[in-house]
């Protein structure tokens, strides 16, 4: 009996695969659970698997106490003078433990114990599922397709089954049971029926962990993919660099007459695989991602992280692809935003602000085309541009001596002033709040507009949210970010609530939104 014990531990631990002292575990409790029965509930019994006998062993535990007025119950407590009959190095507070006889299971019993141990193998098998799958996040697993019930495909991995949701389906593949199918493992949730792990064919990262298995320079880590982005089913692009100097990244991917590459398009469905590599400089990544596009020229927006890529007419479908696919997905790799134009566009956009430009030097310096293009040649933008450069620079400009110089910075000086008398004059008709010069946020020029919008004191700029600020001032060349730093100052300042804080104290008399 005792070495078919063993044999029934030994063959349930390896079927399921879990430990076998998770086994016995559950034998001792089922066995534990039945003699109570035989026994009585109330007795502290334990039960106890010898595994040099192969057998287990049924003990009942009573407390020592003092004396025997203290023995309250029988079946819990003993005398220390009795304890010492039993164990003669017995002292107050310890167990003694007394073997109990073997009990009979009847057929109650019997099945108890059955569901007690069934229940507790379930309960680790579950778990050892779980935490392996869980360790498993993130990498590629086989399986059979077991069936597809609303277009949802449940997939057998052997000893679980996964869960791979339409959504995260490749458009155009279609699987029937017992195809063979190959996906990303996306999640592992630890469901009340048993760990759910949810799979995925569209996720960028299984367009990584194909080319990690088909090109050994990316598995040895001489070849690295820096970025994915992802059309599913379409087209994808991955930035790869080298981290060895005699490894082209860009051929090691592609592979012999496009072996390499050819795996992974063939795993997904014919899906297209733009291979670029990945380059420091931003300006060089974003022309290298717009491939096969042909960029001229690009401006950079470092502070917006936005970025205008010029190409030739010729270029511009081509740059920005069927249904603006290549321009997305080269902003999804790069993590800039793209704007196309063509050098028609660029051109007309250059004239349209050198107009502007020179307007407006020619009405607040009184100057002619010739000389307001002259400055605007030389890089000049604003008034307080020419108030305040040195002397001979500005007459060293082509066509400009000392004395001409000296007129414009006069007039420019001149005009700056008389700007700001005239917003003095402004704040003091508007009874703007002195406190809002003060923001530090609060840019220049943006005082008067704000007042004539009604915003004149710092309560009133406190209870704005961006979006109202916005819908104010729709010409402000603020950022959003620059917004919200101005009105999180201003509700400091009035005392809403102390710089630490995040949540905002609504003072009486306002009706205030949430801070941002």
């Amino acid at each position: 009996m005792a070495g078919e014990i063993m044999q029934v531990v030994e063959q349930v631990a390896r079927e399921k695969g879990i430990d076998r002292q998770i086994v016995v575990d559950a034998m001792e409790t089922a066995i534990l659970t039945a003699s109570r029965k035989r026994y009585g509930a109330h007795k502290n019994i334990q039960a106890h698997f010898d595994n040099r006998t192969g057998e287990f062993v049924l003990s009942q535990l009573r407390e020592v106490v003092e004396t025997a007025d203290q023995v309250d119950d029988a079946d819990l407590r003993i005398a220390l003078d009795d304890a010492r009959k039993l164990n003669p190095g017995a002292k107050l507070g310890d167990f003694i433990a007394e073997t109990l006889p073997a009990i009979e299971f009847g057929r109650i019993a019997a099945q108890t114990a059955k569901q007690v141990i069934v229940q507790k193998v379930r309960e680790a098998e579950r778990e050892r599922i779980f935490q392996e799958y869980a360790d498993r996040k993130g990498q590629l697993v086989n399986g059979l397709v077991k069936r597809v019930e609303r277009n949802n495909i449940y997939v057998d991995l052997g000893r679980t089954s996964a869960f791979l949701p339409h959504e995260e389906q490749l458009p155009r593949e279609h699987y029937r049971p017992g195809d063979r199918i190959r996906a990303y493992i996306y999640d592992v949730r630890d469901a009340t029926r048993g760990p759910q792990v949810i799979l995925s064919r569209t996720h960028p990262e299984m367009v990584t962990r194909l080319f990690e298995m088909e090109v050994p320079e990316i598995y040895d880590g001489l070849v690295e993919i820096r970025a994915v982005a992802r059309d599913p089913g379409y087209r994808s692009k991955i930035a790869v660099r080298s981290n060895d100097a005699h490894v082209d990244p860009v051929g090691a991917c592609v592979g012999m007459r496009g072996s390499r590459v050819q795996g992974v398009v063939t795993e997904l469905q014919g899906e297209r695989i733009d291979i670029i590599e990945w380059n420091a400089d931003p300006a060089v990544f974003v022309c290298n991602a717009l491939a096969p596009a042909e960029v001229s020229k690009v401006v950079m927006d470092e502070e917006e992280k936005s970025i205008k890529v010029v190409v030739n007419e010729d270029q511009l479908s081509l740059a920005i692809g069927r249904r603006g696919q290549n321009v997305r997905l080269a902003s999804d790799l790069t993590g800039w935003r793209i704007d196309i134009i063509t050098e028609q566009e660029e051109m007309n956009s250059r004239a349209e602000e050198f107009h502007e430009l020179a307007k407006g030097f020619m009405t607040t310096l009184d100057i002619d085309e010739d000389v307001a293009g002259a400055l605007i040649q030389e890089g000049f933008t604003t008034s307080e541009e020419v108030a305040y450069i040195p002397l001979e620079e500005l007459a060293s400009i082509e066509g400009f001596d000392e004395e001409i110089a000296k007129e414009l910075r006069n007039r420019a000086r001149d005009q700056l002033l008389q700007q700001a008398l005239k917003t003095e004059e402004r704040k003091v008709e508007l009874e703007i709040d002195p406190r809002l010069s003060k923001l530090e946020a609060m840019p220049e020029g943006m005082i008067v507009p704000l007042a004539e919008k009604g915003i004149r004191d710092l309560d009133a700029l406190a209870d704005l949210s961006t979006d109202e600020f916005l819908e104010l001032v729709t010409d402000t060349k603020m950022a959003q970010n620059e917004i919200e730093a101005l009105i999180l100052e201003a509700r400091q300042v009035a005392g809403w609530f102390d710089e630490g804080e995040t949540t905002r104290q609504k003072p009486k008399g306002t009706g205030g939104k949430k801070t941002r």
